[in-house]
């Protein structure tokens, strides 16, 4: 296993733990909570993809443009998520003010 390998693998366990305490806080959206996770589905997704790639392709997964484009569909989607979350929260507070 590279250095990088285990730099990505170890940097999982700090964001699992940041999705466990963010989970408890009562004051993050729901839709942002969901986006939150949703990178993690992202990252399920990336890894297979660029597994096909280097085995079908002999190519890295940025190279391999459809397999490429559509792992990035799922990050894209994880951050829409996330700022609508927060974007519906602001509006919220913005209309309690009122």
């Amino acid at each position: 296993m590279s250095s990088q390998e285990t730099l990505f693998a170890i940097s999982l366990f700090p964001y699992l733990a940041f999705l466990w305490f963010l989970s408890r806080c009562q004051q993050v959206p729901r839709l942002a909570l969901i986006g939150f996770y949703m990178t993690l589905v992202f990252v399920a997704v990336t890894i297979p993809a660029g597994i096909y790639a280097k085995v079908e392709y002999g190519k890295t997964l940025a190279n391999v443009d459809f397999l490429h484009g559509g792992a990035e569909f799922f990050l894209t989607l994880s951050n829409i998520l996330i700022v609508l979350g927060f974007r519906q929260a602001v509006n919220s507070k913005q209309y309690e003010k009122k």
